[in-house]
């Protein structure tokens, strides 16, 4: 998994409420098991493409300067429904990077942190102002998403302090998942194996010993 330390980049403000995982990408679009790769181009897909196929010039990530965009400012509560770990997925294959809003749903966060995607929470109020900095400057003006200092800032220079939890900091600024930290206590692990085998000695027998 890829690290996190600081992004500075242009940010596109999507600032709809509840958008789920499966407006995030649909579930036809994860058949088979040679996805990984293809989702990026169905990221959004409801919303970046008419009902002909073509793209929606409405679409914020269809305008530039925001296509391409490495950062999102989203509405509150982005990322509910499902479970689907594509969804992700398909934001890093379009590019996202960090995702800045006032919350998130639970699984889609937990999954953020497990694929090196930083999800940033800060008060509604703040997202809305720095969603307003970014229009203001027609996404000229860019955003850095600062995870060693804990900080975003917006075009205009303004500061926000945000606050993850600081074992999910540290693995994502050293770039590791579940099983890399767990790995990385393999001494650990062994000494309390050795300890417990020494004091509990039949939870690690078998039919063979006896």
């Amino acid at each position: 998994m890829n690290g996190f330390t600081t992004l500075t980049a242009t940010a596109a403000p999507l600032m709809r409420a509840n958008i789920d995982t499966d407006i995030v990408i649909r579930i036809e679009r994860m058949v088979g098991n040679d996805y990984r790769g293809t989702l990026g181009q169905w990221c959004f897909g409801a919303l970046r493409y008419l009902a002909d196929g073509s793209e929606n010039p409405g679409f914020i990530l269809n305008r530039p300067p925001y296509r391409g965009a490495e950062i999102l400012i989203v509405g509150p509560n982005f990322g509910c429904g499902s479970s689907r770990e594509a969804a992700v997925w398909s934001l890093q294959e379009m590019g996202v990077k960090a995702i800045v809003g006032s919350g998130f749903g639970d699984i889609f966060y937990n999954n953020c942190f497990q694929n090196g995607l930083l999800p940033v929470i800060l008060d509604a109020a703040v997202v809305q102002a720095l969603a307003e900095d970014v229009e203001r400057s027609q996404g000229t003006g860019q955003v850095t998403v600062d995870l060693e200092r804990c900080e975003v800032a917006g075009p205009s220079g303004q500061r926000h302090g945000f606050a993850p939890e600081p074992r999910r900091r540290v693995a994502l600024l050293e770039g590791l998942d579940e099983i890399d930290a767990t790995l990385r206590r393999g001494a650990e692990i062994r000494a309390f194996q050795a300890r417990d085998r020494a004091e509990r000695p039949w939870i690690y027998s078998t039919g063979a010993d006896a």
